[in-house]
């Protein structure tokens, strides 16, 4: 039998069931993520008025970012109307970007609110923008409940950051 390793999601494995903060905020709930300045470690690729764009830590595809207002919000309800016009400019602006990085098929693109609807993270809206190509799900993903990703998260950073 042939092992696929992917040491880098132990993290997430291993917290499974240990309370976390918001991932997209950092340090204590006063601070707000336009204060950060750690963009590379956080892998935060682009920062608008109000809204940022992130790669996903735990991606379903090669290049697979997120786009998530600054402020700590957990409902669609509660986001202003700019930051959601703002979150629209940066997933379109996104898409562009991706597709002339990694030339994808499609790209899948949108917002799970509500644990049962799918949110990993319940408390922070977040719009998801995932490339996708012909024959990309495999059966590794259908039996084997593992995605297997041609390239490392921090070259993908290091390919888009200069696009942004």
């Amino acid at each position: 039998m042939d092992i696929l390793r992917s040491p880098w999601r132990y993290d997430y494995v291993a917290s499974a069931r240990k309370p976390r903060g918001c991932i997209f905020c950092p340090g204590p709930p006063a601070r707000d993520v336009s204060e950060a300045d750690d963009d590379r470690e956080r892998l935060i690729l682009d920062r608008a008025g109000l809204c940022f764009v992130i790669m996903n830590l735990y991606p379903y595809t090669s290049g697979h970012l997120m786009v998530a207002p600054f402020r700590h919000v957990g409902t669609l309800d509660a986001v202003g109307a700019d930051e959601l016009a703002e979150m629209m400019r940066l997933a379109k602006r996104s898409a562009a970007i991706l597709g002339e990085a990694y030339r994808p098929d499609g790209f899948n693109i949108g917002m799970n609110v509500g644990e049962c609807a799918g949110a990993g993270v319940r408390d922070h809206v977040h719009l998801h923008v995932v490339p996708r190509w012909s024959g990309d799900a495999n059966f590794m993903t259908t039996t084997g409940e593992t995605r297997v990703l041609p390239e490392d998260i921090h070259d993908g950073y290091r390919k888009l950051r200069p696009m942004f």
